[in-house]
Formats: structure tokens, sequence, C-alpha cells
């Protein structure tokens, strides 16, 4: 007997608060992915339908929204969360129902679950490149600024091992500031970056504190030439809510950028444009928020089913041709082969690629290797 009900996948990205600038790209990517899919006739006839939670940027409520879409609405995979606090949330619960959790956002490594695919960069994806590229170019002196949470304390301990192998590697501060920090918070911290004189800083302050932050580096007169931000973090969307000029000369390390100018990409950009407006700002996370419910969709087209034991075996090895470039899940470890990128931002409120890897970066979550990739210069800084 065919099944044409609708095929139901849930939905958690923050909407509201704090992280809502990241969580609604994540859900424009998602609604953008499903529309395509559901304009080429859905998924075995069967129409892909969006069920929708807002977390709000609250830790607290990513587990119980959780329970709620898999239980009261009987979905058996979830796309969402963007901080590691909140995917750390859900783990147990997917874990718990057995269910599959797909999550579009870089992080800090050193985790595996078997319900989970991550399809944002693993350390050895854009941490490795960004040190390489910063201290080579800029020197081995480094202040470390970061939101309040467990992400920024493990990617700041990834990136102190990786400076400190530089011979003159130093790690000159260390700060930690709520989520909620505003440009007076950041004031403080600048006064002390202006006394140590770093090489650069490394910024993983996330959410709507990220644009006090660069404000507070430009208020305080600083060069982006002489000591500029490099993140992991920074994206197109930041941009825009601190203003291309305060961005622009920074540093960002990601697999993805609006700039490529693959066929894919601009074939994306397009389709968001047509469907958004102009009220959209495409980023990493967007991107792999879209490219990963392609997976899904063309692992559901191979089994018929959305029960994580049927549909594990022909997700993990797949691959699609992403804005980035063409992305493999990995079967060993669940995350992603990508293509590190390292940009630098411009006044048109983009990113200029300096920097891009010529064939995709196996993901090593638990950093065995250190390899960069093949690499080809577009521009000397």
């Amino acid at each position: 007997m065919v099944n044409n009900d609708p095929l139901r996948v849930g939905i958690l990205f923050s909407e509201t608060g704090t992280t809502s600038t990241i969580g609604q790209s994540q859900l424009q990517g998602t609604l953008l992915a499903i529309d395509e899919i559901n304009r080429a006739g859905g998924v075995l006839g069967r129409e892909l339908v969006a069920v929708r939670r807002d977390p709000a940027s609250t830790p607290s409520r990513f587990a119980p929204l959780a329970e709620e879409l898999i239980v009261q609405e009987k979905v058996n995979t979830i796309f969402g969360c963007y901080m590691s606090s909140s995917r750390k949330a859900v783990l147990p619960v997917v874990e718990k129902w057995n269910k599959l959790l797909f999550y579009p956002t870089l992080y800090e490594g050193f985790e595996f679950s078997a319900n989970i695919i991550y399809t944002g960069a693993a350390p050895n994806q854009n941490s490795v490149q960004l040190a390489d590229f910063m201290t080579s170019s800029f020197g081995a002196r480094v202040y470390l600024i970061g939101s309040d949470y467990i992400y920024p304390y493990e990617s700041n301990r990834i990136m102190r091992e990786l400076v400190l192998q530089h011979p003159e590697g130093e790690i000159l501060g260390e700060r930690y500031l709520p989520l909620m920090a505003t440009e007076v918070d950041y004031r403080a911290v600048m006064e002390d970056v202006r006394n140590k004189r770093p090489d650069f800083i490394f910024s993983t302050v996330v959410g709507d504190s990220t644009a006090q932050l660069y404000r507070a580096y430009a208020d305080a007169g600083f060069n982006p030439k002489e000591i500029p931000i490099a993140s992991l973090t920074t994206s197109e969307a930041e941009i825009a809510q601190m203003g291309f000029d305060v961005a622009a000369g920074h540093f960002t390390s990601a697999p993805y950028f609006q700039s490529i100018q693959s066929v894919a990409n601009q074939r994306c950009l397009a389709s968001l444009k047509k469907l958004f407006g102009d009220d959209c700002r495409p980023n990493l996370c967007w991107e792999a928020s879209y490219f990963q419910m392609h997976l899904f969709a063309n692992a559901f087209r191979k089994t018929g089913s959305d029960t994580i034991s049927e549909l594990l075996p022909h997700l993990l090895g797949s691959e699609f041709d992403a804005p980035q470039g063409r992305v493999r899940i990995d079967p060993g470890n669940h995350h992603t082969w990508l293509y590190p990128r390292i940009g630098r931002s411009n006044a048109q409120g983009g990113f200029t690629i300096l920097r891009e890897a010529t064939r995709a970066v196996s993901p090593d979550p638990y950093l065995v290797t250190h390899s960069l990739g093949d690499w080809t210069a577009k521009l000397e800084i």
C-alpha cells in the first residue's frame, strides 16, 4: 500500500532570543531545502512538512521541546540546535528514544553519538586552518575572548594548543563574558588588549554580543591590519548586525561564504532570495542546514522509512553537491567532509576568500591529525 501521508520532521532552531540571527538563517536554509524538495515532487510522492518549535535561545528549553516533538508530534528526525549547550541538551533525548538529530553548526569536537549527524565543521576543518593562517600572517601572541559557555572554553583550549605549538606562541589573555554582554562590558577587555598588544584576537563570542565586541574594538581605535580579530563564529549574519565598516578587515575560517562562485551556490542564493526576499543572511550554519535536509531526503528515497535503523545505512557515506562543494557524511564518525576556507570581511558585508581547500577535508573530531588539506592562495593579505 502506497503511503501518501506528509512526512513530518522536527525543526528546533531559535527564532527569537540572543542567537536568533543565526537561528533564523538556519531555519531559512532548512525551509529552502524543504521547498525545493516539495517542488520536485516531495519524497517518494510525500510532502515534506516542518514541525517547528522555538527554544528562544534558551538551552534549558531544547530538551523538553525535543521530547515534545518526538512523543507528541511523532517525528523520527529533528533538525536543530546552534550552541553546543543546546546540542548536549538534546543528545540524551534522541538517544533515549533512538531518534536522529541533524546538527548544522561548527562545534568543539570530541564527541560522537550514533544518534547525531554533524554537518558543521569539526576543529580540524576550521581551527587548524585559522591558527596556521593567523600565526604565519600576524604572529603567535594571542588574546582569547569568548562567550561564557562550553563551546568557547573548548574551542579556546584547542586554539591554545595549536598556538603554543608555534615557537613564539603565547596566550596573553583569556576572558569570558555573558551571552548578553554589552559594548560597555567589552570596553574593559579592549583596555587589557591595548596594554598587552597581541598579534591577533581570537573570538569565540556568539549571538548578539558579537556585534558588541567588534564595536568596542572599533571604538577603541584598533586597526585590523595590526591586531585583527580572527573567529570561527563571525559570519555574514553577525556582520549585518554590527555594520559593514565595523567588520571590515577581520578574519573568519569557515567551509562556506556567500562569495563562493560555484554554480550550486549561485543557484541556491537566487532561490533563497526568491523565497525570502532580502531578509536573509546566508552563512556557514545556513548552508549546513540547507544541505543536510537534502541528504536526509535522498536517503529517505532509498529506503522509504525515516526510522533511524533503516535511514542510517543509506545516509552514512552519502554525498550531495552543496554550495561549498560536494560534501559527504563520514560512515565512521557521522561528521561531514567539508572544504575549509579563510575569508577576510570586506566593505560590502561579505568575505573575500584568501585561502581555500581544493579537496574536501575528512572530519577528525578528536584531532588525531592536523592536516591542512590542499590550499590555494586567492589573495595576499
